[in-house]
């Protein structure tokens, strides 16, 4: 029971990334409440509502299909601009930062309920519009559905007010840096206080039996418990050979077993842990470090040159970095009866070196870049940290940063600026 409603969470984690997921539930449920309101009017609901506010009923057929008409119509041209809007978007973030980002726009639940209102009020209308006739008399008017569409219409122009708003916030890059590092922060602060578990060593797996995916993707999620619980079962220890958020290829190893598990079993383990064909920040933290080093690297290109994007890059990196030396890079967790398992993770070393090395690429020929990398490096070598290697893995990109900058570097007076910045 527990794997079937993991199933369910991840299976509604990953449809509700999409784009279509909160307008579509949004149109069915105006469909069904035009139904509704067409079984309350059939209920004398309008004659009721005309004895006690005849000023809001609308009391021609003709001045009611009017109405209506121009509510849709409006509608239907607001629902065709916004979404040309969000698509502006996403082609001028994909151009301008990094096609990375698409995910994580098209995840944004305000521009989906938004849109969803527009569809929902305009099904909504479309069906009330088919109760109408020209000659009906004055009680025989759905005058209270008229009213809710005229009053869905109003609620649409204000939340397209608000949509305006809203998608001229999200383009701005300290936004969108801002999102990233708040939804990887939560990430990694939830991993540091769930892997509390025991940090003993872990044994060589070279001998142990090995197992292949059938089917490739995302490492997203897994279910620790679960698989303990398989642990305890076969008398085994067990050991995922791909990191979490990377893409696990099919016919890869994949699960190494201390004892020899039968298909049943291995099955079993592969059904308590999620892939995907996509990635998002809520799920993998280290998709932030690529994105945001990527839109750094962008911002330093000969066609953007935006040297304070860049910069204001670093800053958040400089944040993650540090929240991530707050991580081991490896934890075993352990079964009730004293079986283990571990999760192959990113080291800290090969994090800081796939960001340092794409930087280094990119703004070592810039004296300031050059002046905030070492910065943030040297502000990195000083906070407390779970592990000691941190600090020589940090020593070690500052040498590096430095011997890259004296070679592209050619004043005198900007290789002794940070001379001063990279041996503090």
């Amino acid at each position: 029971m527990k794997r079937f409603f993991i199933r369910i969470f991840d299976f509604f984690n990953t449809v509700e990334s999409k784009i279509a997921f909160y307008p579509s539930l949004m149109a069915i449920s105006g469909f069904l409440f035009a139904l509704l309101m067409m079984y309350l009017e059939e209920q004398g609901m309008s004659r009721k509502v005309m004895d006690v506010l005849p000023r809001l009923m609308v009391e021609n057929g003709d001045t009611a299909l009017t109405i209506l008409s121009a509510c849709l119509g409006g509608l239907i041209s607001l629902m065709v601009f916004s979404f040309s809007m969000v698509m502006l978007l996403l082609s001028q973030a994909s151009n301008n930062y990094s096609p990375r980002l698409l995910p994580g726009l098209i995840s944004d639940k305000r521009h989906q309920l938004i849109l969803g209102l527009f569809m929902a009020s305009i099904i909504y209308i479309i069906f009330t519009l088919f109760s109408i006739e020209p000659s009906d008399e004055k009680y025989a008017i759905p005058g209270v559905s008229v009213l809710m569409g005229i009053l869905f219409t109003i609620s649409c122009l204000v939340s397209f007010i608000y949509f305006i708003h809203n998608i001229s916030q999200s383009i701005q890059i300290n936004n969108i840096l801002d999102k990233i590092f708040i939804e990887a922060k939560n990430r990694l602060e939830l991993l540091i206080r769930t892997e509390k578990e025991t940090v003993q060593a872990f044994p060589n797996t070279n001998t142990w039996h090995s197992y292949k995916l059938e089917r490739g993707g995302y490492f997203q999620n897994i279910s620790v418990d679960n698989i303990l619980d398989i642990c305890d079962k076969h008398a085994t220890r067990i050991y995922i050979t791909i990191p979490k958020g990377l893409y696990a290829p099919s016919n890869a190893i994949f699960l190494k077993s201390e004892k020899k598990l039968d298909k049943k079993a291995v099955d079993q383990v592969v059904a308590n842990i999620s892939f995907a064909r996509g990635e998002l920040v809520k799920d993998n933290y280290l998709l932030a470090f690529k994105q945001i080093t990527e839109i750094a690297v962008k911002a330093m290109s000969p066609g953007i040159n935006d040297p304070g994007t860049a910069i204001n890059a670093i800053d958040y990196l400089t944040e993650l970095f540090s929240c991530r030396m707050q991580k081991r890079d490896h934890v075993t967790y352990t079964s009730n009866d004293n079986f283990e398992m571990r999760i192959a993770t990113i080291t800290f070393r090969e994090l800081i070196y796939n960001v340092m090395a794409s930087l280094r690429t990119y703004c070592k020929h810039d004296p300031i870049m050059v002046q905030k990398i070492l910065w943030m490096l040297n502000y990195l070598k000083v906070q407390p940290t779970m592990e000691e290697s941190y600090q020589f893995d940090i020593e070690e990109e500052i040498d590096t940063m430095m011997k890259q900058a004296r070679e592209s570097l050619e004043s005198e007076r900007d290789i002794s600026a940070i001379k001063g910045i990279g041996y503090n």
